[in-house]
């Protein structure tokens, strides 16, 4: 029996071409890197030839893989729309990270919104630090990434922004200037974190960190437990349990952006982007 060309082994090899390789292919498939490179192999036993090549620390097509790739797509396209004709159609999932801060308050009404932008596209989020959403992007783990702060390199677009308050236990209250304040905040490397600091010391406290966490709930619980004040991006009424501190410094508002994977369709960021600016313009979460 002749050799044949195995669909989900196609759509791996797309994945290489428009990911940029085989470690960004991996993570956008979910997927182990071995297990790629297995599909490429398996590919080039049925074509008789070399696929790809190294050159230096990257890789590329060779003439017999070029040929395949545009195979490939047209394949695949021909496969879908079949597949949707036939009523099995399979909507494409969109992947979309988030910071924990947007969780307890936005990530309820923003499923919605994004759900009747992308009524075709099934949402799924996926909650995590700022560092690890940028780095996931980077990767094409994620197609789309909202990020509370400043995003290096200009990679990303400026979508609305979240009012920073300090927040504490009801009750608490801060130590005179020049005595120690305690801080709660997020585990290093945290751009907050050092935002609190700064503040907090150019205002004539000295700042002694109590505790700190590697997620929100753990930042939450322990100013929520009276261990110290937390710089938080979020209302100050928005989390039960805790109040907003007066007589500290005035942070004003973070912005928020949102970072694509790169080869994202840019209609999509496009209209992700246009969803998002609707949604804090609707809380009145704009950028000053």
């Amino acid at each position: 029996m002749a050799a044949l060309l195995d669909l989900a082994q196609l759509r791996t090899f797309v994945a290489i071409a428009d990911c940029g390789g085989f470690g960004r292919a991996a993570s956008v498939l979910r997927t182990s890197q071995p297990t790629v490179s297995q599909h490429v192999r398996a590919l080039e036993r049925v074509v008789g030839r070399p696929l790809v090549e190294r050159d230096g620390r990257t890789t590329r097509f060779t003439p017999a893989g070029e040929v395949l790739l545009a195979e490939a797509r047209r394949l695949l396209a021909v496969h879908d729309e079949a597949m949707g004709r036939l009523g099995v159609e399979r909507a494409p999932t969109l992947t979309f990270g988030a910071t924990e801060q947007a969780a307890d308050r936005l990530l309820p009404d923003l499923l919605g919104e994004l759900r009747r932008g992308f009524p075709k596209l099934n949402v799924l989020f996926r909650l995590d630090r700022t560092t690890e959403l940028l780095e996931a992007a980077r990767r094409g783990a994620l197609d789309l990434a909202m990020i509370v702060g400043a995003v290096p390199g200009g990679t990303a677009v400026e979508v609305g922004a979240l009012p920073l308050c300090w927040l504490a236990a009801p009750g608490w209250a801060p130590p005179p200037r020049g005595d120690e304040i305690p801080l709660v905040a997020f585990q290093e490397p945290c751009g907050l974190r050092r935002q609190a600091v700064r503040a907090l010391e150019d205002a004539g406290w000295l700042v002694q960190v109590t505790a700190e966490a590697t997620n929100f709930g753990g930042v939450l619980a322990a100013a929520r437990a009276g261990l110290g004040v937390a710089l938080i991006p979020a209302p100050e009424d928005a989390l039960p349990g805790l109040a907003g501190v007066a007589r500290l410094p005035d942070q004003g508002a973070v912005p928020v952006h949102l970072a694509a994977r790169e080869g994202l369709r840019p209609d999509v960021q496009e209209a992700a982007s246009a969803v998002l600016r609707r949604f804090f313009a609707a809380r009145e979460l704009t950028a000053a």
